[in-house]
Protein backbone atom coordinates (compact mmCIF):
# COMPACT_ATOMS: atom_id res chain seq x y z
CA UNK A 1 0.00 0.00 0.00
CA UNK A 2 2.90 2.43 0.62
CA UNK A 3 4.57 2.17 -2.54
CA UNK A 4 1.17 2.39 -4.12
CA UNK A 5 0.31 5.62 -2.54
CA UNK A 6 3.99 6.70 -3.38
CA UNK A 7 4.28 5.51 -7.02
CA UNK A 8 0.47 5.99 -7.89
CA UNK A 9 0.81 5.52 -11.77
CA UNK A 10 3.09 2.14 -10.96
CA UNK A 11 2.02 -1.68 -11.39
CA UNK A 12 2.58 -2.99 -8.37
CA UNK A 13 3.33 -6.84 -8.94
CA UNK A 14 3.87 -9.14 -6.17
CA UNK A 15 5.46 -12.35 -6.67
CA UNK A 16 4.50 -15.25 -3.98
CA UNK A 17 7.05 -17.94 -3.75
CA UNK A 18 5.63 -20.87 -1.78
CA UNK A 19 4.40 -18.62 0.99
CA UNK A 20 2.24 -20.08 3.72
CA UNK A 21 1.05 -17.02 5.49
CA UNK A 22 -1.78 -15.84 3.14
CA UNK A 23 0.88 -13.14 1.31
CA UNK A 24 -0.81 -13.45 -2.39
CA UNK A 25 -4.53 -13.13 -1.26
CA UNK A 26 -2.86 -9.70 1.26
CA UNK A 27 -1.49 -8.41 -1.71
CA UNK A 28 -4.37 -9.35 -4.08
CA UNK A 29 -6.81 -7.21 -1.86
CA UNK A 30 -3.95 -4.22 -1.49
CA UNK A 31 -4.26 -4.14 -5.78
CA UNK A 32 -1.12 -5.61 -6.34
CA UNK A 33 -0.55 -7.64 -9.48
CA UNK A 34 -0.16 -11.57 -7.84
CA UNK A 35 2.27 -14.27 -9.61
CA UNK A 36 3.86 -17.26 -8.84
CA UNK A 37 6.65 -18.44 -8.89
CA UNK A 38 6.96 -22.32 -7.37
CA UNK A 39 11.15 -22.80 -7.33
CA UNK A 40 11.89 -21.76 -4.53
CA UNK A 41 14.98 -18.96 -3.87
CA UNK A 42 15.12 -15.06 -3.90
CA UNK A 43 17.03 -15.75 -7.66
CA UNK A 44 14.21 -17.42 -9.23
CA UNK A 45 11.69 -15.10 -8.51
CA UNK A 46 14.03 -12.29 -9.95
CA UNK A 47 14.82 -13.91 -12.87
CA UNK A 48 10.85 -14.59 -13.15
CA UNK A 49 10.13 -11.52 -12.75
CA UNK A 50 12.66 -9.58 -15.15
CA UNK A 51 11.22 -12.57 -17.84
CA UNK A 52 7.88 -11.23 -17.50
CA UNK A 53 7.69 -7.96 -16.84
CA UNK A 54 7.72 -5.41 -19.44
CA UNK A 55 8.41 -1.59 -18.21
CA UNK A 56 11.02 1.47 -18.49
CA UNK A 57 11.96 1.16 -14.89
CA UNK A 58 12.31 -1.41 -12.59
CA UNK A 59 11.58 -0.93 -8.90
CA UNK A 60 13.02 -4.14 -7.08
CA UNK A 61 12.15 -4.50 -3.05
CA UNK A 62 11.66 -7.01 -0.52
CA UNK A 63 8.24 -7.34 1.02
CA UNK A 64 8.95 -7.40 4.70
CA UNK A 65 8.06 -3.86 5.44
CA UNK A 66 12.19 -3.00 6.23
CA UNK A 67 12.53 -0.26 3.09
CA UNK A 68 11.08 3.27 3.13
CA UNK A 69 8.62 3.52 0.25
CA UNK A 70 8.41 7.22 -0.16
CA UNK A 71 12.49 7.07 -1.36
CA UNK A 72 11.49 5.40 -4.13
CA UNK A 73 10.81 8.66 -6.09
CA UNK A 74 13.87 10.12 -5.61
CA UNK A 75 15.69 6.29 -6.58
CA UNK A 76 13.68 6.39 -9.54
CA UNK A 77 14.08 10.19 -10.59
CA UNK A 78 18.27 9.83 -10.43
CA UNK A 79 17.59 6.81 -12.93
CA UNK A 80 15.96 8.87 -14.99
CA UNK A 81 18.19 12.21 -14.92
CA UNK A 82 21.57 10.20 -14.99
CA UNK A 83 20.52 7.69 -17.31
CA UNK A 84 21.67 4.59 -14.76
CA UNK A 85 21.21 1.11 -15.56
CA UNK A 86 21.27 0.76 -11.51
CA UNK A 87 20.37 2.71 -8.56
CA UNK A 88 20.85 0.99 -5.15
CA UNK A 89 19.21 2.07 -2.26
CA UNK A 90 21.77 2.28 0.51
CA UNK A 91 20.48 1.08 3.93
CA UNK A 92 20.42 3.21 7.09
CA UNK A 93 19.04 1.50 9.87
CA UNK A 94 17.12 3.53 12.34
CA UNK A 95 16.37 0.70 14.50
CA UNK A 96 18.80 -1.34 16.52
CA UNK A 97 16.80 -4.54 15.52
CA UNK A 98 17.15 -3.66 11.96
CA UNK A 99 20.14 -4.60 10.74
CA UNK A 100 22.07 -7.79 12.94
CA UNK A 101 25.43 -7.51 13.60
CA UNK A 102 26.41 -10.44 11.48
CA UNK A 103 24.49 -9.38 8.74
CA UNK A 104 26.04 -6.04 8.79
CA UNK A 105 30.09 -7.88 9.01
CA UNK A 106 28.69 -10.27 6.34
CA UNK A 107 27.90 -7.44 3.65
CA UNK A 108 30.88 -5.33 4.68
CA UNK A 109 33.08 -8.52 3.75
CA UNK A 110 31.15 -9.47 0.95
CA UNK A 111 30.94 -6.12 -0.35
CA UNK A 112 34.22 -5.54 -0.12
CA UNK A 113 35.83 -8.43 -1.81
CA UNK A 114 33.47 -7.62 -5.04
CA UNK A 115 34.64 -4.26 -4.83
CA UNK A 116 38.45 -5.47 -4.43
CA UNK A 117 37.41 -7.90 -7.75
CA UNK A 118 35.18 -5.96 -9.79
CA UNK A 119 35.52 -2.38 -8.87
CA UNK A 120 34.87 0.11 -6.02
CA UNK A 121 31.53 1.83 -7.89
CA UNK A 122 29.40 -0.17 -5.39
CA UNK A 123 27.95 -0.12 -2.07
CA UNK A 124 25.62 -1.89 0.13
CA UNK A 125 25.50 -4.92 -2.51
CA UNK A 126 23.11 -7.11 -0.30
CA UNK A 127 20.44 -4.26 -0.19
CA UNK A 128 17.14 -5.69 -1.05
CA UNK A 129 16.02 -2.06 -2.68
CA UNK A 130 17.12 -1.36 -5.96
CA UNK A 131 16.26 0.46 -9.33
CA UNK A 132 16.86 -1.03 -12.96
CA UNK A 133 16.74 0.35 -16.12
CA UNK A 134 15.06 -1.88 -19.02
CA UNK A 135 18.41 -3.02 -20.83
CA UNK A 136 19.93 -3.98 -17.79
CA UNK A 137 17.20 -6.66 -16.98
CA UNK A 138 16.48 -7.24 -20.10
CA UNK A 139 20.61 -8.21 -20.93
CA UNK A 140 20.68 -10.04 -16.80
CA UNK A 141 21.75 -13.49 -17.69
CA UNK A 142 20.50 -14.89 -14.21
CA UNK A 143 21.83 -18.01 -13.43
CA UNK A 144 21.53 -17.66 -8.95
CA UNK A 145 19.19 -19.38 -7.36
CA UNK A 146 19.16 -18.25 -3.96
CA UNK A 147 20.45 -14.46 -2.03
CA UNK A 148 23.37 -14.84 -4.58
CA UNK A 149 21.25 -13.35 -7.20
CA UNK A 150 22.37 -9.67 -5.55
CA UNK A 151 25.86 -10.50 -6.02
CA UNK A 152 25.19 -11.01 -9.71
CA UNK A 153 23.16 -8.11 -9.95
CA UNK A 154 26.12 -6.19 -8.99
CA UNK A 155 28.85 -7.77 -11.27
CA UNK A 156 26.46 -7.47 -14.00
CA UNK A 157 26.88 -3.99 -13.80
CA UNK A 158 29.93 -3.53 -13.03
CA UNK A 159 31.25 -5.50 -15.37
CA UNK A 160 29.04 -3.47 -18.29
CA UNK A 161 30.47 -0.28 -16.84
CA UNK A 162 27.00 0.31 -16.62
CA UNK A 163 25.93 4.06 -15.06
CA UNK A 164 25.66 3.00 -11.71
CA UNK A 165 24.09 5.53 -8.87
CA UNK A 166 23.20 4.92 -4.89
CA UNK A 167 20.79 7.01 -2.39
CA UNK A 168 20.61 6.30 1.34
CA UNK A 169 17.65 5.70 2.99
CA UNK A 170 16.29 4.90 6.35
CA UNK A 171 15.96 0.78 6.63
CA UNK A 172 13.88 -0.52 9.58
CA UNK A 173 13.54 -3.68 12.25
CA UNK A 174 11.11 -6.58 10.54
CA UNK A 175 7.07 -6.23 11.90
CA UNK A 176 6.59 -8.22 14.98
CA UNK A 177 5.78 -12.06 14.37
CA UNK A 178 8.33 -12.54 10.70
CA UNK A 179 11.59 -13.62 10.51
CA UNK A 180 14.79 -13.69 7.94
CA UNK A 181 15.16 -16.44 5.17
CA UNK A 182 19.02 -15.42 5.33
CA UNK A 183 21.00 -17.61 7.71
CA UNK A 184 23.97 -15.05 8.24
CA UNK A 185 26.95 -18.30 8.06
CA UNK A 186 25.04 -20.49 5.56
CA UNK A 187 23.98 -17.53 2.84
CA UNK A 188 27.15 -15.72 3.70
CA UNK A 189 29.05 -19.13 2.43
CA UNK A 190 27.08 -19.40 -0.41
CA UNK A 191 27.76 -15.85 -1.29
CA UNK A 192 31.43 -16.10 -0.90
CA UNK A 193 31.63 -19.09 -3.06
CA UNK A 194 29.98 -17.06 -5.65
CA UNK A 195 31.65 -14.57 -5.63
CA UNK A 196 34.65 -17.14 -6.44
CA UNK A 197 33.22 -18.28 -9.20
CA UNK A 198 32.13 -15.24 -11.01
CA UNK A 199 35.70 -14.57 -10.32
CA UNK A 200 36.83 -17.49 -12.47
CA UNK A 201 34.11 -16.76 -15.10
CA UNK A 202 34.76 -12.80 -15.45
CA UNK A 203 38.51 -12.46 -14.87
CA UNK A 204 40.08 -15.76 -15.40
CA UNK A 205 43.28 -14.77 -16.17
CA UNK A 206 43.99 -12.67 -12.50
CA UNK A 207 41.91 -16.05 -10.87
CA UNK A 208 44.60 -18.76 -12.53
CA UNK A 209 47.46 -16.46 -12.72
CA UNK A 210 46.51 -16.47 -8.77
CA UNK A 211 46.44 -19.98 -8.70
CA UNK A 212 49.73 -20.61 -10.73
CA UNK A 213 51.97 -17.95 -8.35
CA UNK A 214 51.11 -19.89 -5.26
CA UNK A 215 52.31 -23.59 -7.90
CA UNK A 216 55.33 -21.24 -8.82
CA UNK A 217 56.29 -20.31 -5.18
CA UNK A 218 55.52 -23.57 -4.47
CA UNK A 219 58.26 -25.19 -6.66
CA UNK A 220 60.67 -22.76 -5.53
CA UNK A 221 60.44 -23.09 -2.23
CA UNK A 222 60.83 -27.04 -2.95
CA UNK A 223 63.59 -26.66 -5.30
CA UNK A 224 65.59 -23.86 -4.15
CA UNK A 225 67.73 -26.33 -1.52
CA UNK A 226 68.10 -28.90 -4.32
CA UNK A 227 70.09 -25.92 -6.40
CA UNK A 228 71.97 -24.73 -4.31
CA UNK A 229 73.08 -28.28 -3.29
CA UNK A 230 73.64 -28.70 -6.81
CA UNK A 231 75.77 -25.98 -7.18
CA UNK A 232 78.23 -26.54 -4.20
CA UNK A 233 78.81 -30.96 -5.00
CA UNK A 234 77.39 -30.99 -8.25
CA UNK A 235 75.08 -33.54 -7.30
CA UNK A 236 70.97 -33.43 -6.62
CA UNK A 237 70.36 -36.22 -3.68
CA UNK A 238 66.83 -36.10 -3.65
CA UNK A 239 65.51 -36.93 -7.44
CA UNK A 240 61.66 -37.67 -6.26
CA UNK A 241 61.86 -33.80 -4.34
CA UNK A 242 63.54 -32.71 -7.83
CA UNK A 243 60.45 -34.25 -9.87
CA UNK A 244 57.81 -32.63 -7.76
CA UNK A 245 59.41 -29.36 -8.02
CA UNK A 246 59.14 -29.72 -12.19
CA UNK A 247 56.10 -31.16 -12.14
CA UNK A 248 54.37 -28.26 -9.51
CA UNK A 249 55.98 -25.31 -11.78
CA UNK A 250 54.48 -26.88 -14.95
CA UNK A 251 51.14 -26.79 -13.48
CA UNK A 252 52.11 -23.17 -12.77
CA UNK A 253 52.52 -22.48 -16.14
CA UNK A 254 49.78 -24.67 -17.52
CA UNK A 255 47.73 -22.15 -14.97
CA UNK A 256 48.99 -19.14 -16.66
CA UNK A 257 48.14 -20.23 -20.01
CA UNK A 258 44.83 -21.60 -19.13
CA UNK A 259 44.29 -18.25 -17.73
CA UNK A 260 45.58 -16.54 -20.85
CA UNK A 261 42.98 -18.57 -23.31
CA UNK A 262 40.04 -18.13 -20.69
CA UNK A 263 40.66 -14.42 -20.89
CA UNK A 264 40.07 -14.32 -24.35
CA UNK A 265 36.97 -16.11 -24.31
CA UNK A 266 36.09 -14.05 -21.78
CA UNK A 267 36.73 -10.78 -23.84
CA UNK A 268 34.03 -11.76 -26.73
CA UNK A 269 31.43 -13.15 -24.16
CA UNK A 270 31.82 -9.64 -22.43
CA UNK A 271 31.65 -7.81 -26.36
CA UNK A 272 28.24 -10.01 -26.60
CA UNK A 273 27.02 -9.25 -23.47
CA UNK A 274 27.44 -5.54 -24.25
CA UNK A 275 26.18 -5.46 -27.36
CA UNK A 276 22.60 -7.24 -25.59
CA UNK A 277 22.78 -4.84 -23.26
CA UNK A 278 22.81 -1.75 -26.12
CA UNK A 279 20.07 -3.48 -28.31
CA UNK A 280 17.60 -2.45 -25.87
CA UNK A 281 16.59 1.21 -25.22
CA UNK A 282 16.77 3.06 -22.55
CA UNK A 283 13.25 4.02 -22.91
CA UNK A 284 10.66 2.04 -24.27
CA UNK A 285 7.60 3.97 -23.99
Amino acid sequence: MDFKATLPAAEIYVYDNNSTDGTADIAMAAGAIVRNEPQQGKGAVVRRMFRDIEADFYIMVDGDHTYDASLAPRLLELAINERCDLVNGIRRDIEEAAYRAGHRLGNVLLTGAVRTIFGDRVQDMLSGYKVFSRRFVKSFPATSIGFGIETELTVHALELQMPVGHIEGDYRGRPDGSASKLNTYRDGVRILWLISVLFKHERPLGFFSLIGSLFVLGSVLLGVPLISEYLHTGLVPRFPTAILATGVMLLGMLSFVTGLVLDTVTRGRREMKVLAYLGYPFYIK
